[in-house]
Parts: C-alpha cells; structure tokens; sequence
C-alpha cells in the first residue's frame, strides 16, 4: 500500500449515551483498545501495543454516521480542548472518546443518539495512519501485525455493521478489506527485499573473506 495511506478498522464495543447534568447528552466509549489481539478480515492479526497513541496527531478528529463524509460532523475534536464537542482521551487501555451531540437541532445526532440508546447501533470505526510497525511471521498464512505508533487518528465513525464477532475486529468494507490486504503485501514485498539485501551482503563478505588468501 502507498506510504502513510490512511486504514479503516470497524468493530464492536461498548458505547453508551449519557445525559449531563447540564442537559447535554452525550454518548461515550473506548474506541482503540491496546493489547487486543485482533483478526483483520482472515488476512492477519494485528495488534495495537501500548503507547501506539502517544504523540499521534489528534488535532482535528470529525465524529461522523458510517463514514458519511457528505453530510454534516455530529461532532468534532477541534487540538483536541475542552471546547471541542468531542473530547478523545488517550489512557493506558487505549483512547476514549466523549462526544456532545445536538439533539434538538442535529436530526442526525438525534437519530444517533435514539439508536444508541436503543442499542441499534453498537459499533464504532476510526480511520488512522501509521508511523512504525512491526511484522512477525510473513512467511506464514497468518501473520501477526503490531502498530507501535500511529502518526494520526484522521476519523471516528458510529456504524451500523460494525463485527461479526464482538471479540474481533473486522473490516467489512471493501476498502477497508484492500486497505489490509495491501498492507500485507507491502510487508511482506519488503521482507523480500531485506532478506535479498541480506543475502547480497552475505555473499560479499564471503567474497571478501575468500579474497584475502
């Protein structure tokens, strides 16, 4: 896949809607969880390790419906302040996320927030780039991906078909589903590559070591 292309994952997980003590309501959930293993589509499971957040570029996150990129933010994370009506909150488990929605004059953050209540919609999406990552196993038919950083969290989206199962992640899109096979094919293109540029430098020094009797 092209350098620092931007990845969608969608999965299940726990969201909950609230209703402040000012009268906002609110909807609230921890959509990146560390140390999850996770399977990506059948193609690989990826691991997020602790950490993966620090210093990511959170500076202008929209809360979208389904990846809508047409229609209007039901809210926004704006550096990141506490004036932004969608507050993300890196922890030690992963990132947060608290979201005020206008449900008097957003129709679309009403319908959101009834279908959250109403457990209709249970998952959520982020799109994401990454900065450094680890492959192990690419050789294999399954391999294990780690993130160790992201450079920036681009969007966080309420979905309606978030995972199959709700312990794994899964990218139902079809973009999301070349976005991972790609990745794949990147890695292991470069491990091909490296272990040729190893094997190269071996032979040299083999030549240099014969070259000197």
């Amino acid at each position: 896949m092209k350098k620092n292309e931007m990845e969608k994952r969608s999965y299940q997980f726990d969201v909950r809607t609230e209703k402040r003590a000012d009268g906002v309501n609110t909807i609230a959930g921890t959509p990146i969880v560390y140390s999850s293993p996770t399977d990506i589509g059948g193609w690989f499971r990826e691991i997020i390790e602790p950490g993966a957040l620090d210093g990511a570029d959170l500076k202008d996150v929209p809360l979208l419906v389904n990846h809508n990129d047409r229609m209007i933010p039901v809210a926004r994370s704006r550096r990141n302040n506490a004036n932004s009506t969608m507050r993300l909150i890196v922890t030690d488990r992963g990132l947060d996320m608290e979201a005020d929605l206008d449900t008097e004059r957003n129709d679309t953050a009403r319908a959101l927030y009834s279908a959250i209540e109403r457990a209709d919609i249970t998952g959520m999406s982020f799109m994401f780039h990454i900065k450094d990552e680890k492959w192990e196993d690419l050789d294999s038919a399954y391999p294990t991906r780690r993130i160790l950083k992201f450079e920036a969290i681009g969007e966080v989206s309420a979905v309606t078909h978030p995972a199959y199962e709700s312990t794994a992640i899964y990218a139902r899109s079809k973009e999301a589903l070349d976005n991972a096979r790609s990745a794949l094919e990147s890695a292991r293109q470069q491990n091909g590559k490296s272990a040729e540029a190893d094997q190269l430098e071996l032979e040299k020094a083999k030549f240099m070591f014969r070259s000197k009797f």
